[in-house]
């Protein structure tokens, strides 16, 4: 106890349930002690431990502060915050249904869900977006970076864009720890570098006519779809992938959304 009256002092009650006693830590301050605030169970709380938290909010009366207003303060604060956050998982699933409307193609919205799920919800799934961090998306995207380089490019982009979003929302304050220009570029080995791909060989235009002949006289599936590819001047994925909810028998179009076009893979 000081001479001003403030300290830590263990309070002693009757229980009326039972016939004993509980008993209680307190920091007193202020004129004779007349403020009080309770620190916790005796049985909860050391005496160093209490001892600790009374020098605290002594040094809190010092300053001219109330250390009961600041305690609830603190309270509110992280109360505030829990109310204002949302876990990433939770967020991928808002903005992927926000946004499906405007995917033409119902598929790349199962993508989206799927890649997320599949590498980086084991690491962030769970996490409020204002806590995830840029090492937490580098280990998401460093084991397959160099073997999967073409998805990971699209789960680090999707992960940008959900946070994005949880930024317009108020959820994340500051820079998207995602952003690649800047921020991750410098700490991933570049793309161009370890690509290599390889192309198969180009038929020669003069025996076209032939192969197209043999083909369109093969019935399998598999020889219609590169009829159809051939025909349409289209990519292999772009004809796999197609659905009919893209084609229009009527006007003979096929309308592929830009999602699944080479120049939007990203």
């Amino acid at each position: 106890m000081h001479s001003d009256g403030s300290g830590l002092y263990l309070k002693v009650q009757p229980s009326l349930k039972h016939s004993t006693v509980t008993k209680s830590w307190i920091f007193r301050w202020g004129a004779q002690g007349k403020n009080t605030m309770g620190l916790g169970s005796e049985k909860d709380i050391t005496l160093r431990e209490a001892r600790e938290l009374a020098i605290e909010c002594r040094r809190l009366v010092v300053r001219g502060l109330n250390p009961k207003e600041e305690r609830e303060k603190i309270h509110a604060e992280k109360q505030a915050e829990k109310d204002n956050s949302i876990t990433f998982s939770e967020a991928s699933k808002q903005y992927i249904e926000i946004h499906k409307a405007s995917w033409k193609n119902k598929k790349h919205g199962q993508q989206w869900e799927k890649t997320l799920e599949t590498y980086a919800f084991d690491f962030i799934g769970n996490k409020s977006c204002s806590a995830v961090t840029k090492e937490d998306v580098l280990k998401i995207l460093m084991p397959i970076w160099t073997t999967k380089t073409e998805t990971a490019t699209r789960v680090r982009g999707r992960i940008e864009s959900v946070l994005d979003w949880a930024k317009a929302k108020g959820y994340v304050k500051g820079e998207n720890v995602a952003v690649l220009k800047g921020n991750l570029q410098a700490l991933l080995p570049q793309i161009k570098k370890i690509q290599r791909v390889e192309h198969h060989n180009a038929m020669s235009y003069d025996k076209v006519p032939t192969f197209f002949k043999t083909i369109k006289e093969d019935p399998s599936l598999s020889a219609r779809a590169l009829v159809f590819c051939i025909l349409t001047a289209t990519r292999t994925t772009e004809t796999i992938e197609a659905v009919w909810d893209e084609i229009d028998l009527e006007k003979q179009c096929w309308t592929i959304p830009k999602e699944r076009m080479k120049r939007f893979n990203c």
